[in-house]
């Protein structure tokens, strides 16, 4: 059983949802956040990236970043920039890239079945950013991100948000700076939003996709506000998280590349030779070189492409884990022979999500002279389902979907 809940989204005018819609706070850097919000001084990012309002360098995890930031919400709210839906709604969300699209439903999820298991993660997540989401969530009032979810695609589910797009009002219709067109439906009937309920209630797990800090601060932010409220029911909407989830045969993952600083101390004799015992090495037909089947890598050294075939006997294609190329590839290289033991803290190694092409690499090893680069082939959404539903977590930095969730479009208030 899958709970999805209508909620009155706090959302932009019409006319201002191009200014005020940004990219997810974690994105972009602090020259980008400076720039959007100098063009666009009605944008989102004054929200979710408060830092920005601060002339000198500033802590953007301190108090008055915080307090800045939900000053600007209140403010937004005041000048009528942002507007409060009059009743609830489920809304329907669609994305174009490159001739791709994805069309889901953005709603809030029960953070009790978060709790229980049955919306599935496979990431582990960091206590300093959990802190962050959490203390943002709780001085906001406010979870100004959606979480992004996916199901085991379902035709009568397609065939609903179909029938609601053809009925519900359209009120968002535009293309982004990174080419991404974004349309966005407010579904009020209540007989389909039931019909939609009810079907969820047949989906048995939702995982995960993106987001995994937001959903477990939605989660904090639940047990602290229920410790607090002697009259808690269950229904308050702090026990309901924000997100957008999609049928999975519709999403997107593209490969998520690793670039390594040096060779631990090894000549390039030495590595290739280590390297030689657990994968097999063949001179790439093409350059740049991008992996055409799973199990498969492209390797980058002294501007040459590689393949590295993984053989036979470190492929446990029974374990949902121990088979992921993200898997293999830290465990019997980026670890052993390179000493990266891990790849979340160690500085010699750097991560570009394929959203930046295959070329990237090759730039990145000859103009920042690091030493070698490893094109991935993705991860599948079938093999991420699989993890979760093992209740086990992949390594870091094995997935990148794209297009990526557009913020601003809603807020939940709590």
């Amino acid at each position: 059983m899958s709970i999805i809940r209508p909620f009155k989204g706090l959302r932009p005018r019409k006319e201002l949802v191009e200014e005020f819609s940004c990219p997810p706070y974690d994105v972009l850097e602090e020259n980008e956040v400076k720039e959007i919000v100098s063009k666009h001084p009605n944008n989102f990012l004054r929200v979710t990236r408060a830092e920005v309002e601060f002339e000198n360098e500033i802590d953007p995890h301190s108090e008055i970043v915080y307090k800045k930031a939900k000053e600007n919400l209140e403010q937004f709210k005041k000048d009528g920039v942002l507007i409060e839906e009059k009743e609830p709604a489920l809304y329907l969300y669609r994305e174009t890239w490159q001739g791709h699209s994805q069309t889901g439903i953005f709603a809030t999820f029960s953070v009790e079945e978060y709790q229980k298991g049955l919306i599935k993660k496979h990431e582990l997540t960091r206590q300093d950013k959990e802190d962050d989401r959490t203390k943002h969530i709780m001085i906001l009032e406010a979870q100004t991100g959606p979480v992004f979810l996916t199901f085991k695609s379902e035709n009568k589910i397609k065939e609903l948000i179909n029938s609601g797009i053809e009925k519900a009002e359209k009120i968002y219709d535009f293309i982004d700076e990174k080419e991404v067109h974004h349309e966005l439906w407010v579904l009020t009937q209540k007989d389909l939003i039931k019909e939609l309920e009810n079907a969820f209630e047949k989906v048995e797990a939702l995982y995960i996709a993106d987001g995994h800090h937001r959903a477990a601060a939605a989660s904090r932010t639940r047990e602290i506000l229920k410790s607090k409220n002697p009259l808690h029911t269950g229904n308050e909407e702090y026990n309901y998280f924000m997100a957008v989830v999609f049928p999975h045969d519709e999403l997107k993952i593209l490969d998520y590349n690793r670039v390594i600083k040096d060779l631990n101390g090894l000549s390039d004799d030495e590595f290739i030779n280590k390297v030689s015992e657990y994968f097999d090495i063949i001179d790439a037909p093409e350059s740049p070189y991008k992996p055409k089947s799973k199990h498969e890598f492209g390797m980058y050294i002294n501007k040459k492409w590689y393949i590295l075939k993984a053989k036979d006997k470190i492929i446990e294609e029974k374990d949902p884990v121990k088979q992921l190329d993200v898997y293999i590839l830290q465990n019997y290289l980026l670890d052993p022979i390179l000493g990266i033991e891990n790849p979340r803290k160690d500085p010699r190694i750097h991560f570009l999500g394929g959203i930046r092409g295959v070329k990237a690499l090759e730039k990145w090893i000859d103009e920042k002279e690091w030493k070698v680069a490893f094109s991935m082939f993705p991860t599948s959404l079938e093999e991420l389902m699989a993890v979760a539903d093992d209740n086990k977590t992949m390594p870091p930095k094995s997935t990148w979907f794209e297009p990526k969730l557009r913020s601003g479009l809603l807020i939940h208030e709590i």
